[in-house]
């Protein structure tokens, strides 16, 4: 009976569950160090920078670099700024769904029970989260709304 049942995947052993929040946790990791290595390729992140008409065109400036960089490479920092922000509640989310058992186990002469903490937790993560998300957003697209024309750009000339 043990061999059979090691013989099974890590996979096939764990609750539909688990498996899930184990692959968000895995995407959410893979996208934060894509985001880290996209900031140190790039040199800084759209959210901070600026968009500005010089020498008859507009230049995107990320935050943390001098130079300008491209529409293309302004709006893709810009969007992966902001998908941290979800990434980061789904990856909380899930590792708390995964510690839930072990937390409400934990806690059952506590004062407050572990399912109201686990609730309250998960409620502040969320609203965190959405805040976030949200208030990039704002800023990205008052960023792209606002920007000066290429028409002003001419007349700075």
């Amino acid at each position: 009976m043990q061999d059979e049942q090691s013989q099974q995947s890590w996979r096939a052993q764990l609750d539909r569950r688990s498996s899930i929040c184990i692959y968000v946790i895995a995407l959410g990791l893979a996208n934060f160090l894509v985001y880290t290595i996209a900031y140190l390729i790039i040199g800084g992140e759209a959210i901070h920078g600026q968009i500005l008409a010089k020498d008859g065109q507009l230049q995107y400036f990320l935050g943390g670099r001098e130079d300008p960089v491209s529409k293309l490479v302004f709006i893709y920092s810009g969007v992966h700024s902001i998908s941290i922000w979800p990434t980061f509640g789904a990856v909380m989310l899930a590792m708390l769904t995964l510690a839930k058992d072990r937390i409400v186990a934990s806690m059952r002469s506590a004062l407050v029970r572990g399912r109201t903490i686990i609730t309250i937790i998960a409620v502040i993560i969320t609203i965190i989260a959405i805040l976030l998300t949200f208030t990039f957003t704002r800023q990205f697209v008052r960023q792209i709304k606002y920007a000066p024309t290429v028409s002003q750009a001419v007349k700075n000339i």
